[in-house]
């Protein structure tokens, strides 16, 4: 028994069912699709991190009192 009840023998026909519809070069060439996309959702999730660090309001140091004060409160 195998993976949910298949076989290893039945995955490797699938397999070579597969290669054979479909051809190495279009299966090359799904793969490297798939690559690109995940790394490109990678990159934009990264980006969307970065970019709301950078969207946050700021906070800065008074030099005198030493606390921190929001930008955005006026006295």
């Amino acid at each position: 028994m195998g993976i949910g009840g298949i076989s290893i023998w039945q995955l490797l026909i699938i397999l070579l069912i597969v290669i054979m519809l479909f051809g190495t070069k279009r299966l090359k060439g799904l793969g490297s699709d798939l690559g690109e996309a995940i790394k490109g959702l990678r990159n934009s999730m990264g980006n969307d991190e970065v970019q709301s660090i950078e969207n946050s309001p700021a906070q800065t140091i008074d030099a005198q009192t030493r606390k921190i004060e929001d930008p955005m409160q006026k006295h």
